[in-house]
């Protein structure tokens, strides 16, 4: 087996009062097009998760997330066919501003029950169940 680069990425449970998740669509022309993804990105050089998850939002959604409103709940760790991917989740439930999609996304608020009637990513859907634990 080759040795596959690791990828880092950090990705966002946003919950409403409501209980509801946030998901994001990925646009046309990116990889993956068409599934529903956590809001997050890859960080940068330097960058800690959590200040990397706050860089991603504003850009992502327009919100502003303070780094003590963002709680560490799980991670994924999947091997793709040409990289690995680590992704820890962190859950929101405070923001400042309207979440709206600032890249082409369509956005859909969730309950976590639901979540799996949502096409997504291999490397997605083993933390919904950790959602379903914690919101329902």
């Amino acid at each position: 087996m080759a040795d596959l680069k690791l990828a880092l990425v950090v990705a966002c449970a946003l919950i409403d009062p409501d209980k509801r998740v946030l998901i994001a669509q990925r646009p046309a022309g990116k990889t993956l097009a068409g599934l529903w993804e956590f809001p997050g990105g890859k960080l940068e050089p330097g960058e800690r998760p959590e200040q990397s998850l706050i860089r991603e939002l504003h850009e992502e959604l327009g919100i502003t997330v303070a780094e003590p409103c963002l709680a560490p709940l799980t991670f994924a760790s999947y091997g793709y066919e040409t990289f690995h991917l680590l992704m820890p989740l962190y859950i929101c439930r405070r923001w400042e501003g309207q979440v709206t999609p600032r890249e082409g996304q369509t956005l859909a608020w969730v309950r976590a029950n639901k979540l799996r009637d949502y096409p997504m990513p291999p490397a997605d859907i083993p933390l919904i169940p950790h959602l379903i634990d914690l919101l329902m």
